[in-house]
């Protein structure tokens, strides 16, 4: 039980940092077309986690 609780965390985080990397790609102009700002990655990125 344990084990997949962890297992869980890391998979979370895992989708976290991938999230924010792909967004973290994308030009300002490509971010404001799908409505965010850059400021705005890490939070999207965590709720999506």
């Amino acid at each position: 039980m344990f084990t997949s609780l962890v297992m869980a965390k890391i998979r979370a985080y895992l989708r976290y940092r991938e999230t924010v990397r792909e967004l973290s790609r994308l030009t300002d102009r490509e971010l404001e077309d799908i409505g965010i700002a850059r400021t705005e990655i890490e939070n999207l990125a965590r709720h999506a986690a």
